[in-house]
């Protein structure tokens, strides 16, 4: 690993389902795995058949972002000048990572570069995906395509999730590494989010590919005040108010929350006076967190690695 200047940084948890396909994509490249405390033979499995790859053992699941931030920081002290950070469940399509790579040499200004995101059957662009390409957030992707027929050579978004990311030293040393903050699912936005703020570049590569080979997901609405409903405003609640690009608003929502719950307690609506209460309870714990995070995120350094 000594003096590589690219490393593949890829977390597992119970990835048996596409372990050889990701890792068989990813065979010219150096490969750093941070698994979560696989319980399905992964290790062994990777161990025994790609005896090439480093593995870091952790002990519990520390989630998507702090497990990166391990490998990145790894990858870094073997002298990486680039980190791609890959998802157990996606697959490198032919030269993708070289093309990010010499793009982004090129073109240092992109901190963060996306290939295309491809369904497992390969016939269709990833739903979510394609959502970032949207006119409003990418300028003119799909006009691009259907009426010219000619495609830029990248096209900035503000945001693309974290399943395909070439990640520059110099963005990792501006930006720092994930917050800790969040434990699975928005670390992403955040990290697009202090990006933006500290005028790192984020542009997605129209003509290289990744699979990501996840399964359908039914979105499913939770009901108010259960226990979703509240893991799903905590989650709201940590994106939105730790948004670095925005006035801290958590002052406002709190004296609004205040308002609402003394309006039930008049009206004696009881179960929303007690499921807003909890809500509120939640905002205030989470409050000393958010602004520790927000200080820390406006500066430039190499915060979490």
């Amino acid at each position: 690993m000594r003096n590589l200047p690219l490393a593949i940084i890829i977390i597992t948890y119970n990835g048996m389902p596409w372990l050889k396909k990701c890792l068989d994509s990813c065979a010219h490249f150096p490969v750093i795995i941070v698994d979560n405390a696989s319980t399905d033979g992964t290790i062994n499995f990777i161990e025994t058949h790609y005896p090439d790859v480093t593995i870091i053992k952790q002990f519990e699941n520390l989630g998507f972002g702090q497990a990166n931030n391990i490998g990145i920081r790894y990858a870094l002290d073997q002298g990486a000048e680039h980190v791609f950070l890959l998802n157990q469940d996606a697959y490198l399509v032919d030269d993708a990572l070289e093309q990010l790579c010499t793009f982004q040499k090129q073109y240092p200004e992109y901190g963060i570069l996306s290939p295309i995101h491809i369904t497992g059957d390969q016939k269709k662009l990833d739903k979510n995906f394609s959502n970032y390409l949207l006119h409003e957030k990418s300028g003119k992707f799909y006009s691009d395509f259907v009426l010219k027929n000619i495609l830029a050579a990248v096209y900035e978004v503000p945001f693309v999730n974290a399943a395909a990311w070439l990640i520059s030293k110099t963005c990792l040393e501006t930006v720092g590494g994930f917050d800790p903050l969040f434990f699975h699912y928005g670390e992403d936005d955040n990290y697009c989010q202090r990006a933006n703020y500290h005028n790192i570049k984020i542009g997605v590569l129209p003509e290289c590919y990744v699979i990501h080979d996840r399964e359908k997901r039914n979105i499913h609405k939770s009901s108010i005040f259960s226990p979703e409903y509240y893991k799903d405003v905590e989650k709201t609640y940590r994106v939105n108010y730790a948004n670095i690009n925005f006035e801290n608003e958590l002052d406002s929502k709190v004296q609004k929350l205040k308002k609402t719950i003394f309006k039930l307690l008049l009206q004696m609506k009881f179960k929303h006076y007690t499921g807003f209460r909890k809500e509120l309870a939640l905002l205030l714990e989470l409050e000393p967190l958010l602004q520790k995070s927000r200080k820390i995120n406006k500066k430039k350094g190499s915060h979490y690695l």
